[in-house]
């Protein structure tokens, strides 16, 4: 009986990691294949001899895997139809304006991806939009935007996740090692993490633990029904996870491991967060911890594959955390963390004025501006230094990243600084502003 349970569950997951559902679901979105790929063609991606440590592996993992053969494209290898060298007919008659291409290069091999038909526009921007909740851009606006307007004690605690979260995913990735869907059938609408290993999916993991890490450190704290915050979370959850099918970029099985893993996640987590956080406040030695533990399970995690832009991200998140515990314990010893009293509690949603609008928008723009002066600076520090101690040319700053010698500690120090800056700095100078 357990070993028919097995071969089922087996058969499922295999069922679910088919490519073939994923250019099901494109083609029901209006996702079309437009050109083929030439193999040798310039900036098709073929990785070169200064290429990092890994990638040929990787790459041939990627565009070989899930069954698929020869060169990865948005279309078929080795096709000899009218199609294969332009519009396909079903799309000929398309107008130019159906045409697109993915908005960003490939992190690893500067590939800009083959171009593919749109057919549903809204479909489109609204999975774009969805896949954005899990990328760098909406991480650096959303955490400072809540933790100087609406509820720093949440924002802090939701870092914590997050790091962790992705601290997680990446690694389990390194581990497992599957590669994207194959293209064909597949359409790349994205492929700047192409090159990357899939399983789980690390978006599906943080488009879930943001939203209902939030929903579970607001509900009670702030006022509002259990039905909406609920709807809300899983809302924000399926649309990123949907749109990195959509994408082309993980398969249904990858998806859901994610969204299952984060939620396992988020039970080890939510009970010990008040505990953390307190820790990070009141522990005279939580700060020589903080820094050690992240650093030591950073390097552990790095040494299971390859440098990657995605294990850079990761180390952009460990340094984030870093800095806001840091931070927190710098504003707890220095009485400058004014949370709300329990007494407060629940909070209510202040009445939207012009006034409130404006302090809110004058907070923003003020603390994104150190926070991009603060990288700024620190970048023109950190990545000399870095070349000059590994003795690397530090004429080129793009070459010199794609050592993760250097790539990786300029992330940690770099967004350790920010996030430090984030959490302090910035509330201390709203104070010093009147804008507090």
């Amino acid at each position: 009986m357990a070993q028919d349970a097995v071969r089922s569950f087996v058969r499922v997951c295999r069922f679910l990691q088919e490519p073939g559902h994923v250019a099901r679901f494109q083609n029901l979105c209006g996702v079309k294949a437009a050109f083929a790929d030439k193999p040798g063609k310039p900036g098709s991606g073929a990785p070169g001899p200064d290429s990092p440590p890994g990638l040929r592996r990787r790459l041939h993992g990627s565009e070989l895997g899930n069954g698929a053969s020869g060169t990865q494209l948005n279309g078929g290898p080795g096709d000899t139809s009218p199609e294969s060298d332009g519009y396909s007919s079903s799309s000929s008659s398309s107008s130019a304006a159906n045409v697109a291409k993915p908005l960003r290069r490939n992190s690893l091999t500067g590939d800009g991806g083959q171009e593919f038909l749109i057919n549903n526009k809204f479909l489109f921007y609204l999975f774009t939009f969805g896949t954005e909740l899990g990328n760098e851009m909406f991480f650096i606006v959303f955490f400072p935007f809540v933790f100087w307007n609406i509820d720093a004690l949440v924002s802090r605690r939701l870092i914590v996740v997050w790091a962790w979260n992705l601290f997680v995913g990446q690694s389990t990735k390194d581990m497992v090692r599957w590669s994207r869907p194959a293209s064909p059938p597949v359409v790349k609408v994205e492929v700047f993490y192409n090159s990357e290993y899939s399983m789980p999916s690390t978006h599906a993991m943080t488009g879930t633990a943001i939203p209902f890490c939030l929903f579970m450190l607001t509900y009670g704290r702030w006022q509002y029904t259990f039905l909406f915050g609920l709807c809300v979370a899983l809302s924000w959850s399926v649309l990123v996870c949907v749109s990195r099918v959509y994408m082309g970029m993980h398969s249904i099985l990858e998806v859901i491991t994610g969204f299952l893993y984060t939620l396992l996640i988020l039970a080890f987590f939510h009970p010990i967060l008040d505990k953390i956080d307190t820790f990070y406040m009141m522990d005279h030695y939580s700060p020589l911890v903080v820094i050690v533990s992240h650093v030591g399970l950073g390097l552990v995690a790095f040494s299971l594959d390859s440098w990657s832009t995605s294990r850079g991200d990761t180390a952009q998140a460990l340094g984030t955390g870093v800095g806001i515990a840091l931070a927190t314990h710098v504003n707890y010893q220095l009485g400058l963390l004014l949370d709300v009293p329990l007494s407060s509690l629940p909070l209510t949603l202040p009445s939207i004025s012009a006034g409130l609008v404006v302090r809110s928008l004058l907070r923003f723009l003020l603390g994104v501006a150190v926070l991009l002066v603060t990288r700024m600076v620190m970048k023109a520090v950190t990545i000399p230094f870095l070349c000059r101690l590994f003795g690397l040319p530090s004429d080129d700053v793009r070459q010199a990243r794609q050592h993760s010698k250097v790539e990786l500690p300029y992330r940690y120090i770099v967004y350790s600084v920010v996030g430090f800056n984030c959490a302090c700095v910035v509330p201390l100078l709203f104070w010093i502003l009147n804008l507090a």
